[in-house]
């Protein structure tokens, strides 16, 4: 059985998976881009996997009278997408985002028009961005690692 895990970018909120992923998608619609902030949201079927919240508890926002979304309250990640239906996580929260790739897009009717040439755009590593942003060469990041740990944030950092 194929286990996954996940979380916040603060670490405050945890997830485990356990069970076959294979229903993962982007969502255009405009309440999906606004409640993820971006051009479109990508989001992972947990229906008829195993989950559990390993870590902490997500707020809730109800953006429709059917779907709440879920989100870490301390640093903001969105986390979920609970419909009748059942609930999707954010990929982006996944530990390893690149093995749950999406197989559908929704909501196309809201596609922005600019979304299908991202790829064409060019692209640079973070460190090309060194002389525009002097800090970055000091940058100390306290996101949360990409896998689980017994306690967060670290003693010298609480």
């Amino acid at each position: 059985m194929t286990t996954h895990t996940g979380g916040c970018q603060c670490g405050a909120i945890r997830f485990r998976v356990s069970g076959e992923l294979k229903d993962s998608s982007i969502c255009h619609c405009r309440m999906c881009q606004k409640a993820f902030g971006a051009y479109y949201a990508p989001l992972v079927s947990v229906r008829g996997a195993e989950f559990e919240w390993t870590r902490g508890e997500r707020k809730k926002f109800r953006s429709s009278n059917f779907v709440e979304r879920g989100f870490c309250g301390d640093c903001g990640t969105p986390l979920t997408y609970e419909a009748p239906d059942g609930m999707a996580i954010a990929a982006g929260a996944f530990d390893d985002p690149s093995s749950l790739p999406p197989t559908i897009q929704w909501g196309v009717e809201c596609k922005l028009g600019f979304v299908d040439r991202l790829h064409e755009l060019p692209g640079e590593r973070t460190e090309a961005d060194l002389t525009a942003g002097s800090f970055l060469h000091e940058l100390v990041s306290y996101q949360h690692p990409d896998h689980d740990t017994q306690v967060w944030p670290p003693e010298d950092r609480a």
